[in-house]
């Protein structure tokens, strides 16, 4: 049987990867495979919103089933910022946005923190199903680890017992906010 062909409405190459590596029932081809390498403007002020903005953008320009995920780190101590301004948080990049979130919670003793991702998977006939997902874990003094991307040598994962950035691929994907969103929406497909 010949696989549903999706659009991934992400120009971040790990995003892509651990997508793949969940929907492996799908045949995956990222926006950029397709010819857009643009920006898509997140103007939603939730996960959700964002997630459905690019998917929809996407779909409607490629009139095929489209796929998108916001996701970011929300810390309890910040009222849950750097939220939906996870990937913009310093302005200057991932080191940057590590720096600047490990010196907002310089004096914080509650350094608890979530990832949480929305996925939005859009259909070119208006069709849209959602899947969501959390990772519950706190915010380190130092970075550990160096795999992952983004603030995962940062974040202690409660369920690894280790940081993101200590964890391989296939055990972060067996736990993370985005492995939970994808598994939400493939049991509502």
């Amino acid at each position: 049987m010949e696989k549903i062909k999706i659009i991934v409405a992400s120009g971040n190459a790990h995003k892509m990867q651990e997508i793949g590596d969940i929907l492996t029932d799908f045949e995956l081809v990222s926006m950029k495979d397709m010819g857009f390498d643009g920006e898509i403007d997140e103007n939603g002020s939730t996960f959700k919103e964002n997630a459905y903005i690019k998917a929809k953008f996407i779909a409607e320009t490629y009139n095929l089933p489209a796929l998108a995920d916001d996701s970011g780190l929300c810390v309890d101590a910040l009222g849950g910022a750097p939220g939906v301004y996870s990937a913009r948080y310093s302005g200057g990049g991932d080191k940057a946005n590590r720096a600047l979130l490990l010196k907002n919670l310089a004096d914080a003793k509650d350094r608890t923190a979530r990832f949480k991702s929305a996925i939005c998977l859009y259909f070119p006939d208006g069709k849209t199903v959602y899947g969501e997902g959390a990772c519950e874990g706190k915010i380190l003094f130092e970075e550990t680890g160096a795999n992952g991307f983004g603030y995962d040598c940062i974040f202690y994962c409660n369920d690894l017992k280790k940081s993101f950035g200590e964890a391989t691929a296939e055990e972060k994907n067996k736990v993370s906010h985005r492995f939970r969103a994808l598994c939400d929406l493939k049991n509502k497909l």
